[in-house]
């Protein structure tokens, strides 16, 4: 039971720092000077300027979350199944800024990425 509780742990974690304004960034930029500004993964205004990457890593947090919930009340090896694939797929979505530059990641980002990466990783160990 403890060891199947570590995977609430790392989605936790990260919806509390998706839910920060300072994970998803984006640049303005006219001919004398640059706006950096920054959001939280939650808010569709860098969704609505192409950014889609932050806002889907926090919907899949969220799904990360919920069948982890499922699993640790009801272990089945399709809830371990799906919480390593959404973890992965949320993995791939948290670097997705990275199309548009490094100016588009930050440590926030950097930190959510990692904690769902340590998420598919305790997935697969719990699985085997």
């Amino acid at each position: 039971m403890k060891k199947r509780a570590v995977l609430l742990l790392f989605p936790i974690i990260a919806i509390v720092f998706e839910a920060l304004p300072f994970g998803a960034v984006l640049r303005f930029s006219d001919p004398e000077a640059t706006v950096i500004k920054t959001y939280s993964y939650f808010d569709l205004t860098p969704y609505g300027y192409a950014n889609f990457g932050p806002f889907l890593t926090a919907l899949l947090t969220i799904a990360i979350l919920v069948f982890s919930v499922i699993y640790l009340l009801k272990p089945k090896k399709k809830l371990i199944n799906a919480v390593t694939i959404i973890s992965a797929v949320a993995a791939l979505t948290s670097v997705m800024p990275l199309q548009f530059g490094t100016e588009y990641y930050n440590i926030v980002s950097v930190i959510v990425t990692l904690l769902i990466i340590c998420e598919v990783a305790a997935s697969v160990l719990i699985k085997v």
